[in-house]
């Protein structure tokens, strides 16, 4: 089986990160790089290198720098589309508050809790979608959406189902030229455009999530924002399903003998 073939290219590495190489992982990076075993463990390689640097393994909702503002910048819904896949809502017009570090060690939070969180089988289990009303060339600075996409396509490649901008402005146009230069060709057929005055638009919508609880910012009925407290709860408990929070207690321990 390619799996098989994957975890003996990979060698000690895979007894290393035990928690990250599943074979679930390693499906979903073999679906990513066309069922290729050299790609895959290429790929797979590369991002243990940088999950060694960076750990999102031990990233948790409380690590979050100004986590009340920021969790309603960039936040995974209470819900799911109708083919039951996670929903990753991102509204970069609101303007930050903390670094652009910050903001993609947040980014890097989410994507590390829908892919360590998903199903055993799922495959492109995340829809994400990108409220662009009002956006400007400062919502979103060219270095943090170039880092952005590197980590989604190379260290969580094969989550994203498909990606939703909605209500681009016309000035996004240049922008858009420039984004599709880092995009591998997979990632920009799955980038979708959606106007939410547009009867075309509203009809794919419409078939794609329950109208109820789709907010209106994507030509959803609802229009009640994101209740913080709920969903810090919500994702602590997900930390603690990934096992988070066990992570950090053994680094704690680990520091106190060193």
């Amino acid at each position: 089986m390619d799996e098989i073939q994957v975890r003996e290219l990979l060698g000690s590495l895979a007894a290393e990160m035990p928690a990250f190489l599943s074979d679930t992982t390693i499906r979903r990076f073999l679906r990513a790089r066309n069922w290729s075993t050299e790609q895959a463990t290429k790929s797979l390689k590369e991002t243990v290198k940088w999950r060694r640097q960076y750990r999102p393994e031990s990233i948790c909702w409380d690590d979050i720098a100004d986590k009340e503002y920021e969790g309603r910048r960039a936040y995974i819904a209470d819900y799911l589309d109708a083919k039951g896949r996670s929903i990753l809502i991102t509204k970069p017009t609101i303007k930050g508050r903390v670094s652009g570090k910050e903001q993609i060690k947040h980014f890097v939070y989410l994507l590390e809790s829908l892919a360590m969180n998903s199903a055993e089988e799922q495959e492109e289990h995340v829809t994400w979608l990108i409220d662009l009303r009002g956006w400007s060339i400062s919502s979103t600075p060219l270095s943090t959406s170039r880092e952005s996409m590197h980590i989604v396509q190379n260290y969580y490649p094969g989550i994203i189902a498909v990606a939703i901008l909605s209500n681009t402005p016309r000035i996004f146009e240049s922008f858009w030229k420039i984004i599709k230069h880092f995009l591998e060709a997979k990632m920009s057929e799955k980038v979708k455009f959606l106007y939410t005055n547009n009867p075309e638009s509203h009809k794919i919508v419409s078939e794609m999530f329950d109208m109820d609880l789709l907010e209106t910012a994507f030509g959803g009925r609802n229009s009640i924002t994101i209740d913080i407290d709920n969903y810090a709860e919500r994702m602590r408990r997900s930390d603690l399903a990934r096992g988070v929070l066990i992570i950090q207690t053994d680094i704690n321990l680990i520091s106190r003998h060193h």
